[in-house]
């Protein structure tokens, strides 16, 4: 089973990538956004949680989270392995993940950052903010704060992993067959 981690500041080409790695690995792709847009809009237990937590401006604790992703990781028992998009932070939400696939009787395979600089990114996000109608795509302050926001939030994640030997560093910058090349060798040295 391979599960990876894909990390990557915004506009570093994660969502590609990870869709182009679901394919050829025929890994099951979990994004915490799009389970708690789930979880949420069909009401379920976790997503009422969740709701009563953000309704209140609050962060929603990493027990919701993990009880979403284990929702998620039992409904494909079947599955060649999972890519974990935004997720996990912190180190305790790293703890709790690696905790949950040990049950499973599987771990965390390795974790790929996309590294690409700075102005690369924030060249990246106003082209694309163009067509995507967001307005912290339009903005450089903002964009340069979610780079910011994520080199904190990340660094210690990715450092966790590499005292395991399990973290790299992918170049971001090419064409998109070309880091998805890269990722793919690197993957391909995990087994």
């Amino acid at each position: 089973m391979i599960n990876l981690i894909l990390f990557g500041p915004p506009g570093s080409g994660k969502g590609t990538q990870a869709a182009k790695l679901v394919e050829q690995f025929q890994l099951i792709h979990i994004s915490t956004g799009d389970l708690f847009r789930y979880e949420m809009s069909h009401n379920t237990p976790l997503g009422e949680q969740a709701k009563a937590y953000m309704a209140k401006g609050e962060l929603v604790p990493d027990s919701v989270t993990i009880g979403m992703l284990r929702n998620k990781v039992e409904s494909h028992p079947d599955a060649a392995g999972f890519i974990f998009d935004g997720f996990p932070r912190t180190i305790p939400q790293a703890q709790a993940l690696d905790e949950l696939l040990e049950e499973k009787g599987t771990r965390v395979t390795g974790l790929f950052a996309l590294h690409v600089d700075d102005e690369e990114i924030v060249q990246r996000i106003k082209l694309r903010g163009l067509s995507s109608g967001r307005a912290d795509d339009n903005n450089e302050s903002i964009i340069r704060n979610r780079i910011n926001v994520y080199k904190n939030e990340t660094s210690p994640v990715f450092d966790y992993y590499a005292e395991q030997g399990k973290s790299q560093s992918i170049n971001g910058i090419g064409e998109i067959e070309e880091i998805f090349e890269r990722l793919s060798e690197a993957i391909a040295q995990l087994h």
